[in-house]
């Protein structure tokens, strides 16, 4: 692919485009959807974003936009409405934010898998994608090729983090791997309510999966974070990377 750049918006008209599979949205260069492409729903409040990724993403045969929202509200419709294999959501939208999107997806249509876009490195913006149920976290500024690899593998089943954001995660938590508090602080219960936690289950999945009450499941994450001194989830999950419970996916370490 040619090193064109996602902010450079490609020729169309002011009106978004709602389905690429009409001839107007791809310029008549792609046939009818088969079975193999990739139903993506694109979700970005600027509309110059929205036509650069379409303008990196058309000309490929197994990915199809079926659908675009300006909003997270919008987004969250379309997504019910069209079922996508994969939303690609900015972070940061107006009536609803790309995590609360994700969130509700996650419980409602968890087969819709949701990569999340956004200009942030910060490792907490990352941790707290992975507990919202994100598949994986793209850098706006990546280039095309990078765009249709992390589409291709979250569709997959699979996590995809953008380099530079894998990187910048895994060397703060290496930084403080050494301090605080350790693992051998906690019971065997509280190690296994913190790995679910931290893999972004509900209290009430949680508490289904150990058999146990979902008030106790609250107890639990009450006695963690007094324990640890650590009072939101995001750095209970940062925590629970940083001590080995559970890893950043392998598509990240590789690609870092």
């Amino acid at each position: 692919m040619k090193s064109r750049t996602l902010t450079t918006p490609a020729p169309a008209s002011a009106n978004r485009i709602p389905f690429r599979s009409h001839p107007e949205a791809a310029g008549g260069r792609l046939c009818s959807r088969t079975n193999q492409r990739i139903r993506l729903l694109l979700a970005d409040d600027h509309p110059i974003v929205r036509r650069g990724i379409i303008a990196a993403l058309e000309r490929r045969p197994n990915l199809e936009v079926v659908g675009e929202a300006a909003d997270g509200q919008e987004a969250l419709r379309k997504a019910r409405e069209l079922q996508p294999d994969v939303l690609l959501a900015d972070i940061d939208m107006p009536g609803l934010t790309g995590l609360a999107v994700t969130e509700v997806l996650h419980k409602e249509l968890p087969n819709v898998k949701v990569l999340v876009l956004s200009m942030q490195t910060h490792t907490e913006f990352v941790l707290r994608c992975l507990q919202a149920g994100a598949r994986g976290y793209i850098l706006k500024q990546a280039a095309p090729d990078e765009f249709v690899r992390a589409i291709e593998t979250v569709n997959a089943g699979e996590s995809f983090f953008s380099p530079d954001v894998a990187r910048l995660a895994l060397n703060q938590m290496v930084r403080g791997n050494g301090q605080g508090p350790d693992l051998a602080d906690l019971t065997a219960r509280e190690r296994e309510v913190l790995t679910h936690i931290a893999e972004g289950l509900y209290n009430k999945e949680i508490a289904s999966r150990l058999n146990i009450g979902t008030r106790t499941v609250e107890t639990h994450r009450e006695r963690l974070m007094r324990k640890l001194d650590i009072h939101s989830i995001a750095g209970l999950t940062r925590f629970a990377i940083a001590k080995g419970l559970i890893s950043l996916p392998e598509m990240a370490l590789a690609e870092a």
